[in-house]
């Protein structure tokens, strides 16, 4: 390999060392900090040259170098490669610079070995102004953020204005970028904007790179943030991953940063001069104005961001799948000892054994699940109800299973079975109370005492019963307890005999 060349300063300062001051090979390379070998070549060309101090010290330094070193020979002219092109090619997944130059080489053999291919490259980089801490390949990263500045629109009812969050979602290899106004930064809205961005790209990518806003990131952390359970759910069904910008670090998504300053520009500032009715018509006026963002040619590139999505990130998005995903927020809740759970005012039950145990549940807008330790356990229909309950048989224990199998009508039907004055006494017990259930014991009650006392004893006690309108289940136990039902009842008796008149009588008269 060549040594590098000594420079003509110093090539002239070892001759002078060595002619005129008589110093040694050791003493003048320790004197100008060189090797030896270094001085020893110097002056072993000068001598071959024929060169005496006074001559070398006439020399200029192109003369001086000429003599020593003989004429440069005439660098033959090399096929540049176009950083341009490079740098879009770098763009697609699977290309490196060593792929490219092994091309390069193809085209043009005699061309710049792999060391100044990348020096060339680099070097346009530099009068870019461009930091090279990311290399964004096709279809592989969607940069999110929310911007500074709001858009707003009023309530045409009221006249008040209100200030809507502006969501801006840019892919990292065309800059094509998506931005819709929302009412807030709150869960809900943020993973409804990821969607929709998703459905105007038309697929997605592979990552997802947000800030650590708290709608979702739950835990900020520069190493293991904590992600929010319904975004890593949503990560899941698009097929892509979550991966935060460090805290305090703007440039992890530097494409996002920047695209939210040209979304302020070419877009909230034009809107301005615009009063807007509902966020509807708000968010149609920022489709009209993105779509010109994106058809509008970049400087650097010479093409505009639609062009270069086309080319680039629209080839190597992922397919979306065939349904969208539907929001649902996930909630702590405890299995109570009635084994339901409460959400939002309603009951939902849960299987009776994990009572007292914390359930996880996903509600959406239509369903309501529960898991436990990732295992779903329950199912419901979601119902906005207050107060009511929605309940599963399975559910319930066998005992609580067979209670709700009774019924007034089968209450009834098993009553004519033992007699009418049964079949009578149970209407009366069950219309006699404010809500048929509060009657149910009795009826139960009833059931036991046939078992026990006999069908045909139960019917004649609940007809004593009936005559005297005692309507509960004890007055007939007591019955039948007593041996009441095998005693004949009390004629009724004739009226008594008027009896003699007196004194102290005084009849029907004194009255009139």
């Amino acid at each position: 390999m060549a040594t590098e060349r000594l420079s003509m300063r110093k090539s002239r300062e070892i001759l002078y060392l060595k002619w005129v001051s008589g110093r040694r090979h050791r003493q003048i390379a320790a004197s100008l900090h060189v090797s030896v070998g270094k001085v020893s070549q110097v002056v072993h060309r000068a001598r071959a040259a024929g060169l005496d101090w006074p001559r070398a010290e006439a020399l200029s330094e192109p003369d001086l170098e000429t003599v020593l070193y003989g004429t440069p020979s005439r660098q033959v002219r090399v096929a540049l490669p176009d950083p341009q092109y490079l740098n879009a090619e770098l763009r697609k997944p699977g290309v490196t610079l060593q792929l490219l130059h092994l091309e390069y080489l193809e085209h043009h053999p005699d061309g710049y070995r792999y060391t100044q291919f990348c020096a060339h490259y680099r070097r346009w980089l530099t009068t870019r102004g461009l930091v090279m801490r990311q290399v964004h390949r096709a279809g592989e990263k969607m940069f999110t953020d929310f911007a500074g500045k709001k858009p707003q629109w009023v309530d045409p009812l009221t006249g008040e204005a209100h200030d809507a969050e502006l969501f801006v979602a840019v892919l990292g290899a065309s800059n094509y970028t998506y931005a819709e106004a929302v009412d807030s930064q709150k869960v809900g809205d943020w993973i409804g904007c990821h969607t929709r961005a998703l459905e105007y790209f038309g697929g997605s990518a592979a990552v997802v790179v947000p800030d650590q806003l708290k709608s979702g990131v739950t835990r900020s952390c520069r190493y293991e943030p904590e992600i929010q359970r319904t975004y890593e759910e949503w990560s899941h069904h698009y097929g892509t991953v979550i991966i935060p910008a460090r805290p305090k670090k703007p440039r992890d998504k530097a494409k996002v940063e920047v695209g939210v300053q040209v979304v302020e520009r070419w877009v909230v500032a034009r809107l301005r001069h615009h009063t807007f009715f509902s966020l509807a018509e708000l968010n149609r006026r920022i489709r009209e104005l993105l779509d010109d963002l994106n058809a509008r040619p970049m400087r650097h590139y010479g093409q505009s961001r639609r062009e270069r999505f086309e080319s680039l990130d629209r080839p190597a998005l992922k397919s979306l799948p065939a349904e969208r995903f539907v929001y649902a927020e996930w909630k702590t809740v405890r299995v109570n000892i009635d084994y339901h759970v409460a959400i939002e005012y309603h009951y939902y039950s849960a299987p009776f054994a994990l009572a007292g145990i914390d359930l996880d549940a996903r509600v959406s807008a239509s369903t309501v699940e529960l898991f436990q330790k990732g295992e779903r356990v329950a199912v419901h229909a979601r119902s906005l109800v207050r107060g009511h309950f929605t309940t599963i048989t399975a559910h319930m224990p066998k005992a609580h299973q067979k209670h709700l199998e009774w019924s007034p009508a089968r209450l009834v039907n098993w009553a004519r079975k033992i007699g009418p004055q049964t079949a009578l006494l149970v209407e009366a017990i069950l219309n006699d109370r404010p809500h048929p259930e509060q009657g149910y014991r009795s009826c139960l009650g009833l059931l036991r005492l046939g078992r026990v006392y006999g069908a045909e004893r139960l019917e004649i006690a609940c007809a004593r019963s009936l005559s005297v309108r005692a309507r509960s289940y004890r007055h007939v136990e007591s019955i039948l307890k007593n041996g009441l039902d095998r005693v004949a009842p009390r004629s009724a008796e004739a009226p008594a005999a008027h009896s003699a008149a007196h004194e102290n009588v005084r009849g029907q008269t004194y009255y009139q």
